[in-house]
């Protein structure tokens, strides 16, 4: 199975139950941790926008929705 691994400058929602449910950001990083047994998970440092909070925040693959990707995304095994 292959997970996509969005890239570094998308745009993407939050879509987790939380206080930043319902926002956008851009990714800033990407840090993946890789099981043999199982498909990578991915963990996103995203900027936020129409928030006070100015340093970005890690959302869980699960938690964030692409919106608008700048380059192909990169697919891991």
């Amino acid at each position: 199975m292959q997970t996509n691994v969005l890239p570094v400058g998308s745009l993407v929602d939050v879509t987790s139950y939380g206080p930043f449910g319902g926002l956008k950001g851009t990714v800033q990083t990407v840090n993946t941790i890789v099981d043999e047994a199982e498909e990578p998970f991915c963990f996103y440092l995203v900027a936020l926008e129409g928030t006070h909070i100015q340093e970005p925040i890690w959302f869980e693959h699960n938690e964030v929705e692409v919106a608008e990707v700048v380059t192909s995304p990169s697919v891991v095994p």
